[in-house]
């Protein structure tokens, strides 16, 4: 097994979209020229996690609840 097999992709998500969400996602596809819509819209889920999960990382400077 290569190192590549840890992070191949096996779990599948399914998303739903109303019609005004979808055509909005279709014209930015196509006005963009996005053809890879799984890749973009995984990128964009995930970018918007890892930066969520970045902004409530604890620093040297947090101070906890309650405190002075």
């Amino acid at each position: 097994m290569n190192g590549s097999g840890k992070l191949r992709r096996t779990k599948r998500t399914t998303i739903a979209f109303n019609d005004l969400e979808h055509q909005a996602l279709e014209k930015y596809f196509k006005k963009y020229k996005i053809r890879n819509k799984t890749r973009f819209m995984r990128e964009a889920i995930m970018r918007t996690v890892i930066a969520k999960f970045a902004d409530d990382y604890p620093t040297l400077w947090d101070q906890p609840s309650g405190s002075v």
